[in-house]
């Protein structure tokens, strides 16, 4: 009976350890499986995020290359881009200053407010474009004056440049005409943005 006794006790703790063995493994392959499940829900997260962000910089970049044709536009005697982009938000050509953008944006991609710029020969502003060098998830179906984006394989690439800003709205209304400018994309992961102004910061067509 002393021996019977003996093996059930070592029955009972075989089986007992493998229930155990058993239960940790089941553990280990369920954090396995929500590790792998809330990184897919990241990534998603991740790639939502960055098309926010890139809804953004286009707008905020037609938003520059727009208030850049204004002040070119809106000059007088001999038309010429601003120096820097602290003149977009006060032109002090007139005699009372005037404003070509409700304010200086961020770049969304970076957070940054440093841009990129493109220049003219005398050194002056006639666009703007980011300083990151991420592959763009966007690649068709861009907006009619920056089909030019189409395939491009850096956001540095997307060059918002004044030349092609008044393109948007010239089939709309003649220069000067009033209106009011489109409002912003709405904020996600991405920067905050504000709003536009009042007033049209495109021209017609030349």
């Amino acid at each position: 009976m002393a021996v019977s006794s003996v093996n059930g006790k070592s029955l009972g703790a075989g089986l007992a350890g493998r229930q155990q063995g058993f239960t940790y493994m089941s553990a280990m392959m369920l954090i396995v499986l929500m590790g792998t499940a809330l990184a897919a829900v990241g990534q998603v997260w991740s790639t939502v995020g960055a098309r926010e962000r890139e809804v953004q910089l286009i707008w905020v970049g037609t938003q520059y290359a727009q208030a850049l044709r204004s002040y070119y536009r809106s000059g007088t005697g001999v038309s010429q881009y601003p120096a820097t982009l602290d003149e977009l938000l006060e032109d002090h050509r007139f005699p009372s200053v005037q404003r070509h953008i409700r304010r200086l944006y961020p770049d969304p991609m970076t957070g940054s407010d440093d841009w990129g710029l493109t220049k003219s020969i005398d050194g002056r502003i006639t666009g703007v474009y980011s300083l990151s060098a991420q592959t763009p998830l966007k690649t068709a179906n861009f907006p009619p004056q920056w089909q030019e984006f189409e395939d491009m394989t850096s956001y540095a690439d997307w060059r918002f440049v004044a030349e092609k800003a008044f393109l948007e709205s010239s089939n709309n209304r003649p220069a000067g005409a009033p209106g009011s400018a489109s409002a912003p994309p709405s904020n996600g992961p991405g920067v905050s943005l504000g709003t536009s102004l009042g007033t049209p910061l495109g021209g017609g067509s030349q």
